[in-house]
């Protein structure tokens, strides 16, 4: 949810004898650096340029980093024995100073790009994060390097629970263990939120996967317990531990306000157990289709910003943390290998026990792209949406997409309808059309309101049902062009109309092409327009999708970034899906944030 060492991975994925299969992503601790480092040391030395005389405080190399709260203790542990020990690069000793930060909150910096960072190394717990951080590729650099450490995520219950629920002896699917949870009067469960915690987002994505291969209507299944630990949401790990019951006193004597069981990782439960007198020491459940792994990627930060002194100490400071007595400080506080691996004692401290799979090899960790699924589902779930679905129905549209035989508009159409599955009953979502006098001098037509799926419509049936069939109608107009600037400030303003409290309001627009309408209001004047009545106080983003490669990405950005929505592009329209609800989810937790 270790990873990669430098220049490959350090096991071929797929091999019998390594860690499970994982996301790739490309490792680019620069090349050139790393053979500075060979090269450039023997010269200095050679040349007598390295000087072994100097004392540490003057000479040294000092480098900041950001790391996850649950690992910063550990870590900072490693840079102050490298301290006392004075550990060298390039005999010159290193110096890291290690601050705590919510890797959510470090991606989200990084992604915005605003401000240049004052530290050169992220440690987040998950490699998510880096999706996260990298956004839509205009934020600062990072370059990932190896793992470090590794924790499962479980469900962690008081005794009273764990007995309720069969612990140590019965083992359950992530599936079943959150519906065992959920159907219990002794159990509440809380989780951290998914769109701040790596452990929230991996355990939900794992619950999705787990209830698909079960069968049935996983999707609503994965919905209502999205809906439920919603009600029992707390912002982070730390957050959630607070929300535990007190004592062993079972759901009838506890507060109702407390949990019983919340999803955690095994490390957290393993400080958690330390801290604790043995009535507050909490079981762990490891399901048995196998747990995703927070992964502490070690990560450079605008790598090319750095001089070869920082850049060579930071890769040090990496391999120090892979080396032995790094690891074994790791172990003391809870972690396990990068691999997955871990001696009873770690297991047993946090919780674990025989008969539990606690060591059985962990899940393969989800895609990007079935996280960003998550993500999105999650974001629709907890708050609801109201979206008004803005598509592009010029003549281009009818273009045959590359390697299928099907339009645009019948790819963008199929997508459409696969999104809708994603969307409850109480989510709000109307329809337009727009190209070139489409309706007498306008551009646009709306088809369909902007109501709730599960409202009956007339004449029968309900408003999800009557909106897949005006998805499955939608057709290009032939000579039709790109009305697109008229039309978005039209849908723009109507969704401000009708704004709706306590809702994820958004306008969602797709097209193919730029602006083709030369009566139209310029593009600077509907940036401008949009700017002045873009209105904090009830926030409706502009989420816009450049579908194909005549689509302008950088004119569809220019136009949702001040509203607070984004732009994104599409080479195949059978990836809007995954696109709805990653701008969904971004533009969601962005919104939130700017309301805190």
């Amino acid at each position: 949810m270790g990873r990669h060492s430098l220049p490959d991975d350090y096991a071929t994925e797929g091999s019998g004898d390594g860690p499970p299969p994982r996301r790739r992503r490309t490792v680019a601790i620069a090349t050139t650096l790393v053979l500075a480092v060979a090269a450039g040391t023997a010269v200095a030395v050679q040349g007598g340029l390295l000087s072994f005389s100097k004392s540490c405080e003057d000479s040294a190399v000092r480098l900041s980093m950001m790391a996850s709260p649950d690992i910063a203790p550990a870590v900072r542990a490693v840079a102050d024995k490298a301290r006392k020990d004075h550990l060298k690069s390039d005999g010159r000793c290193l110096y890291v100073r290690v601050v705590a930060r919510d890797s959510y909150k470090v991606a989200d910096a990084l992604s915005s790009g605003t401000r240049t960072p004052d530290y050169q190394i992220w440690l987040p717990d998950s490699d998510l994060w880096l999706d996260r951080a990298k956004g839509s590729g205009d934020g600062i650099p990072i370059t990932p390097g190896d793992s470090v450490a590794s924790s499962p995520v479980t469900l962690a219950t008081v005794p009273s629970a764990a007995k309720s629920l069969g612990w140590p002896k019965k083992k359950y699917s992530w599936a079943e263990l959150t519906a065992a949870a959920m159907d219990s009067d002794k159990v509440r469960l809380g989780a951290a939120d998914p769109a701040r915690s790596a452990t929230g987002l991996l355990a939900l994505s794992s619950i999705g996967a787990s209830s698909e291969k079960q069968g049935g209507d996983s999707d609503t299944g994965v919905a209502a317990t999205a809906k439920l630990l919603a009600q029992r949401m707390s912002d982070g790990d730390t957050q959630v531990l607070e929300t535990l019951t007190q004592d062993d006193s079972g759901a009838e004597q506890g507060s109702p306000e407390r949990n019983q069981a919340v999803l955690l990782s095994e490390q957290a439960a393993f400080t958690h157990n330390a801290e604790s007198t043995d009535g507050g020491r909490l079981d762990l459940f490891y399901p048995k289709d196998g747990t995703p792994l927070l992964d502490y990627p070690y990560t450079l930060v605008n790598e090319t910003r750095m001089s070869t002194s920082e850049g060579r100490a930071a890769l040090r400071f990496m391999t120090l943390l892979n080396e032995p007595g790094a690891q074994t400080i790791l172990k003391e506080h809870g972690f396990r290998n990068v691999d997955g691996t871990a001696g009873e004692s770690v297991v047993a401290s946090a919780g674990g026990r025989k008969p539990q799979p606690y060591a059985t090899a962990a899940a393969a960790a989800p895609s990007a792209e079935a996280l960003q699924q998550t993500l999105g589902m999650w974001t629709i779930t907890v708050q609801s949406a109201r979206l008004t679905t803005v598509v592009d129905a010029s003549g281009s549209m009818a273009t045959i997409v590359p390697g299928r035989d099907q339009s645009r508009m019948d790819v963008t159409k199929a997508s459409l309808i696969q999104a809708l599955n994603q969307f409850t009953p109480n989510d709000e979502i109307g329809l337009w059309e727009f190209a070139t006098t489409l309706d007498g001098d306008k551009d646009y037509r709306k088809l369909m309101p902007t109501s709730r799926l599960g409202d009956p419509a007339k004449g029968g049936g309900t408003h999800r049902e009557r909106l897949a069939a005006a998805f499955s109608a939608l057709q290009p107009v032939p000579g039709g062009a790109t009305g697109l600037y008229d039309t978005t400030l039209a849908a723009y303003k109507d969704a401000q109309a009708t704004y709706v409290k306590g809702k994820f309001n958004a306008v969602v627009i797709l097209t193919d092409g730029s602006n083709q309408d030369n009566r139209s209001i310029s593009r600077s004047a509907l940036v401008a327009e949009l700017k002045r009545i873009a209105d904090p106080e009830r926030p409706v983003p502009l989420l816009a999708i450049a579908v194909g490669p005549e689509a302008d990405r950088e004119e569809v950005n220019e136009m949702a970034k001040v509203t607070g929505g984004g732009g994104y592009q599409v080479t195949d329209p059978a990836e809007i899906q995954a696109v709805i609800l990653q701008a969904v989810m971004t533009a969601g937790q962005s919104n939130h944030a700017a309301q805190e």
